[in-house]
């Protein structure tokens, strides 16, 4: 049988224990958060890219407009045949460091595809 007395700190030790496991956990969401994030942003980067190239906008103000809608970093390249233009968007997220500086940077990606309108493609 414990006594009341014995038992007084027991809660504070558990917190102690657990309370650095939670804030790990914390931070990895909270990276994959900013992974899943910049992702959508490259989608949208490659989208407006296409976009704007297959309605006619000159070629540098398209891929421009793509790269000031993705997150810091990103690259866009641009291939068209005629009839469609097909665009890679890239970016490199990088790792939460600190502590969790042994976790790598990601490299997101996302392609779209538009098909070009009446008229000359840039």
């Amino acid at each position: 049988m414990s006594s009341p007395a014995r038992d007084r700190g027991a809660a504070t030790a558990e917190l102690v224990m657990v309370l650095p496991a939670l804030v790990a956990v914390t931070l990895g969401l909270v990276w994959l958060l900013s992974v899943g994030a910049a992702q959508v942003r490259t989608v949208d980067a490659a989208r407006e890219t296409a976009r704007a190239w297959a309605r006619g906008d000159d070629g540098t103000a398209a891929v421009d407009r793509g790269v000031r809608v993705g997150p810091d970093g990103t690259s866009v390249s641009v291939h068209s045949d005629g009839d469609q233009v097909v665009v890679t968007a890239r970016a490199r997220v990088q790792g939460p460091g600190g502590l969790f500086g042994f976790l790598p940077g990601v490299t997101v990606h996302a392609r779209a595809v538009a098909a070009t309108e009446a008229g000359d493609a840039p």
